[in-house]
């Protein structure tokens, strides 16, 4: 019986890990499909390990693991985009424009 198996223990947050070649390939795609793409480094909490935030010009967003700072730093000067600290710059008013207005739109199954 399976009831009292105990769970394999989550990775701790506590470390940076490299993102899976899908984070990166997706984050590659937002920024090829998009036009004014910035990125937002978003430090490693208890919960969450570090993300980059990857913010269009009209607000459309995206979020995906990196690996650290630096990893964030050296993928957004390989695509030759901005970089900023979240924790600097905060969050730009574009990105909470466009979450406002996700909220409103009615939705389709």
């Amino acid at each position: 019986m399976a009831l009292f198996r105990r769970r394999k223990q989550a990775h701790p947050a506590g470390r940076d890990r490299a993102p899976d070649r899908a984070d990166l390939e997706h984050l590659e795609n937002f920024v090829r499909t998009r036009r004014g793409v910035e990125a937002f480094i978003e430090p490693r909490t208890t919960v969450t390990e570090t993300t980059v935030i990857l913010i269009a010009d009209d607000g459309e967003w995206t979020r995906r693991r990196v690996d650290g700072p630096e990893g964030a730093r050296r993928f957004a000067h390989k695509l030759a985009i901005p970089i900023y600290d979240v924790r600097l710059m905060g969050y730009p008013q574009r990105m909470r424009d466009y979450n406002e207005r996700r909220k409103r739109r009615p939705h389709h199954p």
